[in-house]
């Protein structure tokens, strides 16, 4: 890979770090943040490392009006012997662009992006924790920066990376979360922006997952925007059921996004001989196979909670518990397996890990 030329500005005063024995999700920023210009006509220029800082912009930005704006999330290891690893980054980075293109954003020079992603940690690799269940999260995002008020694309733009030390996402952790099945909202529809990480589908997510919070549920699953009946996601996470031996996710619909640890899941569960099947499936048939006695396991998967086990659906009024409510054994050998593959403690057979 080529190396990104960047202006490196150091910071003259370190932040104080945070505990890493009791680190929350989010909460806590590294002392530098990598920035990069956009200017139609011009092309990418001015990329630079520089202090963590607030961002200036002028009020009529399109960001603020118009909602021109992707992000990624992705994390960064600290294996046994200091080794720093990342988790499949060239994944997080075809993401990227392909939300730009969504959202009529220039397209990112993924190997320069990924070039200063890895400039950045070097000079903030203190910051990463070295703690089980924690890591440094990765936050690149693009914001446009053009002032005007009209509906259309901007003509600059700024891409960013800032850098966050974390423990796990759920206060739960690994433990099995409860779920409110959402009747009333939804999160997105197919040919809308669900399919893309922009800032708006998880603002639209937001009324549901108070109410949800309000009534003791960690999350809601999301339901299809025309029938009602469909799932789609759970929380910010893709999600799995285990019935009667089969796992079964969602397929992609142009609504749901594709999650890099989603995919992740299904090629492990193939290299493990676990029948895995992609396909439309309805809260109905988890109702009946809960009924049934069928309904194994369930569990989200994301970058943030790696895999969130889920132990308890709320579908009207009616508690559906799953595996007693305790962790499965599947969603168990998943999390010990792709967690030991990221922080480099079991072997990877995939090549998914890259090291800095």
């Amino acid at each position: 890979m080529k190396e990104l030329k960047i202006d490196v500005t150091l910071s003259t005063e370190k932040k104080q770090k945070p505990s890493f024995d009791n680190l929350e999700f989010g909460k806590s920023f590294t002392d530098h943040m990598f920035v990069w210009n956009y200017t139609e006509g011009k092309g990418w220029h001015d990329a630079r490392i520089i202090p963590y800082q607030p961002i200036t912009l002028d009020p009529a930005a399109t960001v603020f009006h118009y909602g021109q704006t992707v992000f990624e999330g992705l994390k960064a290891y600290l294996t046994k012997d200091e080794q720093i690893l990342l988790f499949r980054p060239d994944e997080n980075m075809k993401r990227f662009n392909r939300s730009n293109d969504r959202l009529c954003m220039p397209e990112l020079d993924e190997e320069g992006a990924l070039s200063a992603l890895k400039q950045l940690i070097q000079i903030d690799r203190e910051w990463i924790p070295s703690g089980e269940g924690t890591s440094l999260y990765i936050r690149p995002f693009m914001i446009a920066t053009e002032a005007f008020l009209g509906v259309h694309p901007a003509n600059s733009y700024q891409f960013m990376i800032i850098l966050s030390p974390v423990g796990a996402y759920y206060k739960e952790g690994i433990n099995p979360v409860k779920i409110a099945v959402e009747s009333e909202y939804v999160r997105a529809v197919a040919g809308g922006t669900g399919n893309a990480k922009t800032a708006g589908n998880y603002a639209a997510s937001l009324k549901a997952s108070e109410i949800a919070s309000e009534n003791g549920y960690s999350q809601v699953l999301w339901l299809d925007g025309r029938e009602n009946q469909y799932i789609e996601e759970v929380g910010s996470m893709n999600v799995f059921f285990k019935i009667n031996g089969e796992v079964i996710t969602p397929e992609l619909n142009g609504s749901i996004l594709e999650g890099i640890t989603r995919k992740s899941i299904i090629e492990l569960l193939n290299y493990m001989n676990i029948p895995v099947v992609e396909r439309r499936i309805s809260i109905h048939e988890i109702e009946q196979a809960y009924r049934d006695g069928v309904l194994e396991e369930a569990f989200g998967t994301g970058t943030a909670a790696v895999i969130s086990p889920i132990g308890e659906f709320l579908w009207k009024n009616e508690k559906m518990a799953v595996n007693n409510g305790e962790i499965g054994p599947l969603s168990q050998k998943l999390y010990d397996t792709l967690t030991g593959i990221q922080n480099g403690t079991k072997e990877d057979p995939f090549g998914w890990s890259v090291q800095i």
